[in-house]
């Protein structure tokens, strides 16, 4: 340590755990490290021991408590020399007398060099840019050493310099700070003189010059965006009027609330604002050692009207963590480095119109080993506060587009239902595939591959691939809005399913091994959906029906050169399609809409009001004079044609 502080961690369980400090003087004829025992305590000598327990961890800070001033004449407890500490510490962590964990400390600590006496008056006067340059040799950037091609660098001899006199750096690099400016009449810069340079030319001094600005003294105006851009705001305003859907949410310290988020190119953003009414499930995956806190929970949030709440934090177990975890590396578990780190953290807010009334966290905990990869899930959910099932009863009845699609099974006892979608995971099969729910307006595509046995039944692997596809759909009804009420049956439309065609083969399985017709290995969703109206603004669409069905394909195993008792892979698909229907009959087209369609240049090739294009401003195909002369003369043509076609121009001309 370098410093009068520092501090480290103690991980695993503390209870019962004694920490103390010691100084550790070495052996003068082995030169080694006396070895401590427990019975010390938490000062030695010049140095103090303070702890801070945590969740599973301990925080050990080991502190200085002398001053590092350098003495004065006839001064005592300071430091005699520059390098004032120079000694050996040994922090213990002990069970009684059994030791734990050792912490060795080689301290070497400068003193400070701050000056506490009369300044003198031989201070550096940085001269004013405005009139001087402040580095009048911009290449010299070795000190004490010629800088090659820098023919400004007084450090460089002349011998030096014939090597690169005729490479030097040009330009104000190379020390030309003050170069004559165009205006001025010795300049012989200008490649094309004009002819009246000598009459409007400048006569002035190089001191006198707008590279240093001396031209520019005045006021300034601060520039004024227009109303359309946006400028930035490095810090969020203070809330007094409630959130708006998408505002991001603020802290106490007005500073936005963040949680680890996913953005446009996949990647997990640890300091993404969370905003109002906007849901989101991510996954991020990390690493023991890309490992990072997120905020603290003990944080007040504003709720909108410049009142700030405290989160509600629940803290849990993982036990099974093979959810979570995803690869893992082949070490032995005595060699593996383990750390208590958050798995996942699940939000709920409690809003009310346009404020926040509750946040409910719950952190779930677990043993993070070295070589394991992590997938850390984040949620964010918004409850109404008049919701009593969890129900989202917002002003927004429609459906929102990215949101989930409401199911339930009137007829159960739990009317809690599901719509969804494979996710899958690892080696793309069905039996480790998650599900994910259908996303309103979202057409997504999935599916999983189903290991299949050369001797497969067919009617068996028919009802099992039925199956499979069946267990996304645990519904018989969708609802029509995004709050549709369970109670209520007209909020709720009836899913309309095909069933799958029956084979009609009469071929046995013992004739044709390894082959099945019409397995339905396609589940096709359709869910037709209109807008019927808007409120305050907002366009509410709702679902009108709901219908499934199946594709079937033919099976047949895949084997190489002997297919034995191997398996092969059958891809089962799930698709959703969102379709749009008038809510009510398109307007009829009036004569005038079919007249205006003929002129209009996106619809038709030929476009008539831009006849006459080349000659305006927007053709830049040839220079605006060329074009103008060109128009002008075409219409003198068209006008002498004109007049000679005249009967009247016939007779003058036949006199």
């Amino acid at each position: 340590m370098s410093g009068p502080r520092v501090s480290s961690f103690f991980l695993g369980n503390s209870s019962g755990v004694s920490f103390s400090i010691i100084l550790s003087p070495r052996d003068e004829d082995t030169g080694k490290l006396h070895r401590g025992n427990c019975s010390g305590s938490k000062r030695a000598g010049d140095w103090n021991l303070d702890v801070t327990p945590g969740l599973n961890t301990c925080k050990v800070t080991v502190s200085l408590t002398r001053t590092l001033e350098l003495c004065l004449p006839n001064a005592t407890d300071c430091c005699p020399s520059p390098l004032c500490v120079v000694e050996t510490l040994q922090v213990l962590a002990c069970r009684g007398p059994v030791m734990l964990s050792q912490l060795l400390i080689q301290a070497e600590i400068f003193a400070n060099s701050s000056f506490t006496g009369n300044i003198s008056e031989n201070a550096t006067i940085i001269p004013n840019q405005a009139f001087q340059p402040l580095g009048s040799c911009p290449c010299n950037l070795t000190a004490g050493a010629c800088d090659v091609r820098c023919c400004c660098d007084l450090e460089c001899t002349p011998d030096l310099k014939q090597l690169f006199n005729g490479s030097c750096f040009s330009g104000v690099f190379g020390g030309d700070v003050n170069p004559p400016f165009h205006q001025l009449c010795s300049s012989q810069s200008m490649e094309y003189t004009p002819e009246w340079f000598p009459f409007l030319c400048v006569q002035s001094s190089l001191d006198n010059t707008p590279f240093l600005g001396y031209f520019y003294h005045g006021s300034t105006s601060t520039p004024k965006f227009p109303a359309f851009a946006i400028s930035l705001q490095t810090s969020p305003g203070k809330l007094f009027t409630g959130y708006r859907q998408g505002d991001p949410i603020i802290t106490e310290e007005n500073e936005y609330f963040t949680i680890p988020q996913q953005s446009l190119a996949g990647q997990c953003v640890g300091n993404a604002p969370v905003a109002y009414l906007q849901d989101f499930d991510v996954k991020c995956l990390t690493s023991l050692v890309s490992y990072k806190e997120g905020l603290p929970h003990h944080g007040r949030i504003n709720t909108g009207t410049a009142d700030f709440i405290q989160q509600n934090v629940i803290y849990r177990t993982i036990t099974d963590r093979g959810k979570f975890i995803t690869e893992r590396e082949s070490l032995h578990p005595a060699e593996a480095l383990c750390q208590n780190v958050t798995f996942a953290e699940h939000y709920t807010f409690i809003c009310k119109d346009k404020n926040i009334e509750q946040v409910n966290v719950t952190v779930f905990l677990g043993s993070l080993c070295d070589g394991e990869i992590l997938s850390q899930r984040f949620t964010v959910e918004f409850l109404s506060l008049r919701s009593t099932n969890g129900e989202e009863l917002f002003e927004n009845p429609g459906y929102e587009v990215g949101k989930p699609v409401r199911a339930a099974n009137i007829n159960a006892s739990d009317p809690l239902g599901t719509l969804n979608i494979w996710q899958p995971a690892g080696r793309g099969l069905c039996a480790s595939a998650t599900y994910t729910p259908v996303l309103f307006g979202v057409d997504s595509y999935s599916g999983c591959m189903l290991e299949v046995g050369i001797n497969e039944d067919c009617s068996l692997l028919r009802g099992n691939v039925t199956e499979k596809l069946n267990s996304l759909i645990q519904a018989t009804h969708v609802g029509k809005r995004g709050n549709s009420s369970y109670s209520d049956l007209n909020d709720w439309v009836e899913i309309i399913r095909l069933d799958p065609s029956s084979s009609d083969t009469n071929v046995s399985n013992g004739n044709l091994k390894g082959f099945c017709p019409d397995i339905p290995a396609n589940l096709n969703i359709q869910i037709m959906f209109a807008e019927v109206g808007a409120v305050q603004g907002i366009p509410q669409q709702h679902i009108l029906a709901v219908q499934i069905s199946y594709s079937t394909v033919v099976w047949q195993f895949q084997c190489g050169l002997s297919c034995g008792n191997s398996l092969s892979f059958l891809p089962i698909s799930a698709s959703v399609q969102f379709i749009e229907v008038p809510a009510q009959p398109p307007i009829p087209r009036t004569r005038y809409h079919r007249i205006y369609a003929e002129f209009d240049c996106n619809k038709n090739d030929v476009c008539w009001p831009q006849l006459l294009y080349p000659l305006t401003r927007f053709y830049t195909g040839e220079p605006y004079s060329q074009c103008l002369a060109k128009g002008l003369f075409l219409a003198f043509l068209v006008l002498l044609a004109a007049i000679m076609s005249n009967p009247l121009f016939s007779k003058l001309w036949s006199r």
